[in-house]
């Protein structure tokens, strides 16, 4: 057993982990960093080039940049929270630049275009610079509980060093749970990490989630390969197996229309709308994009080739940890939440961020998530925890078992992405069995038992606010709900793990499980 002290644990080595703990460490605080995969070379960002909501403090640039997402998401985002991550995210890349000394590229008058990063290289750098703020960090170590006092308060976290065999209990004034979302396996590039670890050890410890039914993310990505970079298909046209073009289908809006054919026969694609210049840019912008068809021997620009869509859960969706203040606090003391961990709908609503704007929440979420973790750590000292992470049940089934049990239910478009009431919930049934054999103990290392674990709770949770959310809002459509219901513009929470439960502002806590959904409308 590896035994620490710190003021400050981050979970998760990804763009908001590292944030987070260069912050803290800036406002003198003692941090120890824990990665289940290797921080700076694991998680989706490092895997690929990503836009960054970037915009100049002009009031009008700012006022555009606001509204451009408000319809989409359902009116359902918050201005006071996108102003001020537009401010962090502002002073943060600059910051990246002239602390991280980044690369920007610079335009034809020697400007650097700070409106997006490479993946590798950004967290190369925060990697850099949380190690010179004196970060202690814990490679290929996977959270798997946190550790609370008596009364409630988050008091640090256990987990597992996967290479050297052992286990670690870090004790901690404060944690921030940065551990990305859940992608549950499905292959998205970079995202095998991301199993929903972190939303797990929140609601274990009493946080709740918020915008859980906005979870149903599929990206475009060629047949033949993972990488999801579903903007540069806002350049091209779909078509049908037989060649006729696919009326409705786009990247932006018409991505069910690509669903639907799916089910019953191949779709093809070809980015035809670029232009040479807009060809060269593409390239250097995503290179890792290109790849697989340089491999393959096809020029996506002049050649059709078949597309997939890959679930990406809530790494693309919005869905996350409830917050409970600016600060990041989850409403559990000495616990905070960011980036794909935390809900995303104060700036994105109920529908995906994209790059741009999942970006700027995990540097924006991170800093404010780190240094009110230093406070909270400096004003009430380090306590010792007396209960939390304990041995993992141990039992038959394979967790590989449970994963692929949950994946049948989460990964197919006609039951997330098209969805009906008359799907939804015989799936949901099918969950509950899930989690019934999942507390019955699961066989195969405790990182990967938490991780089936993790995914058998965010399914429910995803699953449990589609069925309580009775309309189409944001990226929720439901076929037997299609029209939007001014009286749904509010947020449903959801939280539980034996006894699933939801809420909205206007309802009283209702127990879920096991209980008909038709007696659960909101008041």
């Amino acid at each position: 057993m590896l035994e620490l002290d710190t003021d400050v644990l981050v979970a998760g080595g990804g763009p908001a982990g590292t944030w987070a703990a260069l912050r803290a460490a800036d406002a003198g605080a003692d941090v120890v960093l824990v990665d289940k995969g290797w921080c700076g070379a694991s998680g989706a960002t490092a895997a690929s080039g990503t836009s960054v909501w970037y915009v100049e403090p002009d009031a009008e640039a700012r006022e555009t940049a606001m509204a451009s997402r408000e319809g989409l998401g359902g009116y359902l985002s918050d201005r006071g929270w996108m102003a001020r991550v537009l401010d962090e995210t502002y002073a943060g890349v600059n910051e990246l630049a002239d602390r991280g000394r980044y690369p920007f590229p610079r335009d034809d008058e020697g400007r650097e275009i700070r409106r997006g990063v490479q993946g590798p290289e950004y967290m190369r750098r925060m990697r850099t610079l949380v190690r010179r703020a004196g970060v202690r960090i814990l490679d290929h170590s996977p959270l798997t509980g946190l550790l609370t006092t008596s009364d409630g308060v988050v008091a640090g976290a256990a987990g597992t060093r996967r290479q050297e065999g052992v286990d670690y209990r870090v004790r901690a004034g404060a944690v921030v749970l940065a551990t990305g979302g859940c992608a549950f396996g499905s292959g998205a590039l970079g995202c095998d990490v991301d199993t929903g670890d972190g939303a797990l050890a929140a609601a274990e410890v009493g946080a709740h989630l918020s915008g859980m039914e906005f979870s149903n993310a599929y990206a475009i990505a060629p047949a033949h390969s993972t990488v999801t970079k579903t903007a540069y298909y806002s350049y091209a046209s779909f078509y049908r197996a037989d060649g006729t073009v696919l009326e409705g289908a786009g990247s932006t809006r018409g991505r069910s229309v690509i669903a639907r054919t799916l089910l019953d026969e191949p779709v093809l694609c070809r980015l035809d709308h670029a232009g040479p210049a807009e060809q060269v840019a593409m390239r250097r912008g995503q290179p890792n994009f290109f790849l697989p068809f340089d491999r393959a021997g096809i020029d996506p620009f002049r050649d059709l080739f078949e597309i997939t869509l890959v679930a990406e859960g809530t790494v693309r969706g919005t869905g996350g940890i409830a917050l409970a203040g600016t600060d990041c606090a989850t409403g559990v003391p000495g616990l905070y939440a960011a980036g794909d961990a935390a809900s995303r709908e104060d700036i994105c609503g109920g529908f995906t961020g994209g790059g741009s704007h999942n970006a700027a929440w995990a540097l924006s979420s991170g800093s404010w998530a780190g240094r009110a973790a230093a406070a909270h750590a400096h004003a009430h000292g380090r306590p010792f925890p007396t209960t939390g992470a304990g041995p993992v049940p141990s039992g038959r089934t394979p967790a590989r078992d449970v994963v692929a049990a949950v994946q049948a239910e989460v990964l197919p478009y006609d039951i997330n992405l098209i969805r009906h009431g008359d799907r939804l919930r015989p799936a949901l049934e099918r969950l509950d069995g899930v989690w019934d054999t999942v507390r019955a103990g699961l066989d195969g290392g405790s990182w990967r038992v938490r991780e089936a674990t993790a995914m058998t709770a965010v399914a429910r949770w995803m699953y449990t606010a589609a069925l309580a959310r009775e309309e189409s809002r944001g990226m929720h459509k439901r076929e037997d709900r299609p029209g939007t219901d001014p009286a749904w513009q509010r947020r449903i929470a959801v939280g539980g793990l034996d006894d699933v439960w939801f809420r909205t502002p206007s309802s009283v806590e209702l127990p879920y499980r096991r209980a008909p959904l038709d007696a659960a409308s909101p008041a």
